[in-house]
C-alpha cells in the first residue's frame, strides 16, 4: 500500500458491536477523497472480543492497521499510540462508538485543504445524553477554559484533524498524564472549528463515566494551569488576614465582657478551619508532586503486544 495521505485513528475498548459499522462508514467516507488512507484501530486492552475482530479486519482490509496493547492504558494513551503509528499527511482522531459521525471527516479535510493545520469538531448539539452528562460536560469545558493557560475551544472533544507538522510536535511531547485536546491547542498553528451534531452511542456503554471525566479534568488542570497552587496560596493569605483582623476584635470584646469568646468553641473552629486549609494545600501539592514522580520514573507510555508488521516502529520522538 502506498504512503497514505490520511490516517484515521480510532481507540477501541470493548466496542465489538460498533467495529463493523465503523470500518464500513469510514471506508465510504474516505473513498470519496480519492486519496490513499489508513484506519488505525488501537485496541486498549478490550475484553469483549474486540481484539480478535480488529486482527481479522487487518487481514481482510489493507487499509486497517491494528495496534494491540498488552493491557488497558486508557483512551488518551491509545490515541497517543495512534499518533505514533500514523503515517498520513493529515491525521483524524475519532471515537469508535460512532457518536462522532465519520461523515464529518470530509468537512475537516475541506478546512485542512484551505490551509488550517488543526481542525477541531465543535459539538453544536448532543443527542441521547442525560441532562447530568450534558451539565457536567458543559461545566467541565467552561472551567477548563477559564483556568488553564491555553485557549481550549469550548464544547470540543478529541474529534479533530491534525496536520503532520502538528502531529510531529505532539509526538515529541511524551508527558504521561495527557490531555490531548489541550496539547493540540497549546502547539498553536492555524486552527479552526467545524460544528456538528454529536450522535447517540450506536451500541454498548460509555467508556467515560463521571469518575474518568473527573480524572481527565484533573489532568487538564494540572497539565496546563498553576491555578490550584495559586488557590492554596490565596487561602493561606485569606486565613492569615482573617486572623490578623480578628485579634483586635477579640481583645475588645473580651474586655467588654462578651461571653461568646470565653469558651473553646471559637478556638476549635479556628483550628479546624486552618487544619482544613493546610490539608487542602498539601493535597494540591501532592497531586503535582505525584505527576513529577511519574515523569521521573520514565516508564513507557504504553506497551504494544501486536503492531503492523510493515511498519513496526512507531513514528514517535523520544
Amino acid at each position: 500500500m502506498m504512503q497514505p495521505t490520511f490516517s484515521i485513528i480510532a481507540p477501541v475498548f470493548n466496542e465489538r458491536e460498533n467495529l463493523p459499522a465503523l470500518r464500513e462508514r469510514v471506508s465510504e467516507v474516505m473513498n470519496q477523497t480519492g486519496e490513499p488512507w489508513e484506519l488505525i484501530l488501537v485496541d486498549d486492552g478490550s475484553k469483549d472480543g474486540s481484539t480478535d475482530i480488529i486482527r481479522q479486519m487487518g487481514k481482510e482490509d489493507e487499509h486497517v492497521r491494528p495496534v494491540i496493547f498488552a493491557r488497558n492504558f486508557g483512551h488518551q494513551l491509545a490515541v497517543t499510540a495512534g499518533l505514533d503509528y500514523s503515517r498520513g499527511k493529515a491525521v483524524v482522531i475519532i471515537d469508535s462508538d460512532l457518536q462522532d459521525p465519520p461523515e464529518v471527516i470530509l468537512d475537516l479535510i475541506a478546512k485542512w485543504r484551505e490551509g488550517y493545520e488543526v481542525v477541531y469538531a465543535v459539538r453544536a448539539e448532543r443527542e441521547g445524553e442525560t441532562w447530568f452528562k450534558m451539565f457536567t460536560a458543559s461545566l467541565f469545558y467552561r472551567i477548563i477554559y477559564r483556568i488553564t493557560d491555553v485557549d481550549i475551544p469550548l464544547d470540543t472533544g478529541d474529534f479533530r484533524l491534525l496536520d503532520r507538522q502538528v502531529v510531529n510536535v505532539m509526538n515529541s511531547m511524551r508527558e504521561r498524564h495527557r490531555f490531548l485536546r489541550g496539547m493540540s491547542a497549546w502547539v498553536g498553528f492555524r486552527q479552526v472549528g467545524v460544528a456538528y451534531k454529536r450522535r447517540a452511542r450506536m451500541a454498548g456503554e460509555t467508556k467515560y463515566p463521571f469518575k474518568k471525566m473527573l480524572r481527565l479534568a484533573l489532568n487538564a488542570i494540572t497539565g496546563f494551569s498553576y491555578f490550584p497552587l495559586q488557590v492554596a496560596t490565596y487561602m493561606g493569605f485569606i486565613s492569615a488576614g482573617v486572623s490578623i483582623l480578628a485579634i483586635p476584635v477579640v481583645i475588645i470584646m473580651r474586655l467588654m465582657g462578651d461571653q461568646a469568646f470565653l469558651g473553646q468553641a471559637s478556638t476549635l473552629i479556628s483550628v479546624l478551619f486552618l487544619g482544613g486549609v493546610q490539608l487542602i494545600s498539601l493535597g494540591i501539592l501532592g497531586e503535582y508532586i505525584g505527576r513529577i514522580y511519574d515523569e521521573v520514573k520514565g516508564r513507557p507510555l504504553y506497551i504494544v503486544h501486536d503492531a503492523p508488521t510493515n511498519d513496526s516502529q512507531p513514528n514517535q520522538q523520544e
